[in-house]
């Protein structure tokens, strides 16, 4: 089973339900489904899918308001989502797509024409967040650059007045001696981490805690 390929049928009739959930689990999909939109917006809140095969006609929540909260959500609105329905007008199906449903399929529905748009959706997804993951490394490393030349300014100021100091004074104790040595060192180890910073090329992660992760510098 394609673990990582998590679809959603959601869909009122149970025979329809069942020969769609039947013929997905079949091609190896991670299937889930749902009678009505209300839920399947239950159902999301642990099992997110990649793409979503929605009935327009249903109870409570209809294909059409579920379509609509979806895409008004962060965490929900690259899922891909395909809507079927029986009406064939032609104003039937530009108040589909205008809702923000991606794809449209008339019934009855013929099943290679479903697999071939559900492995359509597949990959626009799966290209979507790809693309997401992009922006946010690039974002990741540019601030990254922003906050290394920032520090880097006062460091060399900082820098520069501890060798004034040093200057300055004559008759060194071995405690002030120490002390100017420990200073020096901690900066020696900013200028490198400041370096690292502005030389980051990708956003590669590490552990830090068991909730957390750093930048791999």
């Amino acid at each position: 089973m394609k673990n990582d390929e998590r679809i959603l049928v959601v869909e009122d009739e149970s025979d329809s339900r069942f020969l769609f959930e039947r013929l997905l689990t079949k091609n190896g999909y991670n299937v889930k489904s749902a009678e009505n939109g209300e839920n399947a917006l239950q159902i999301l809140e642990e099992f997110k899918p990649k793409v979503i095969l929605a009935d327009w006609t249903m109870p409570k929540v209809n294909g059409i308001e579920l379509c609509n909260i979806i895409k008004k959500k962060d965490d929900y609105k690259l899922i891909y989502f395909i809507l079927l329905t029986g009406r064939t007008s032609l104003k039937d199906r530009v108040e589909g797509l205008d809702t923000g449903a991606d794809d449209y399929l008339v019934k009855p529905i013929d099943n290679q024409e479903l697999l071939a748009r559900i492995r359509a959706g597949l990959r626009i997804h799966n290209l979507q967040n790809e693309l997401k993951n992009v922006e946010h490394d690039k974002a990741v490393v540019e601030l990254a650059t922003t906050i290394g030349h920032q520090i880097n300014n006062p460091l060399a100021s900082l820098k520069m007045s501890i060798e004034s100091l040093k200057e300055e004074i004559d008759n060194k104790s071995e405690s002030t001696q120490e002390d100017i040595f420990i200073i020096e060192e901690s900066l020696k180890r900013i200028q490198k981490f400041v370096k690292a910073l502005q030389e980051l090329k990708s956003a590669e992660t590490t552990d830090y805690t068991s909730d957390n992760k750093m930048l791999k510098i």
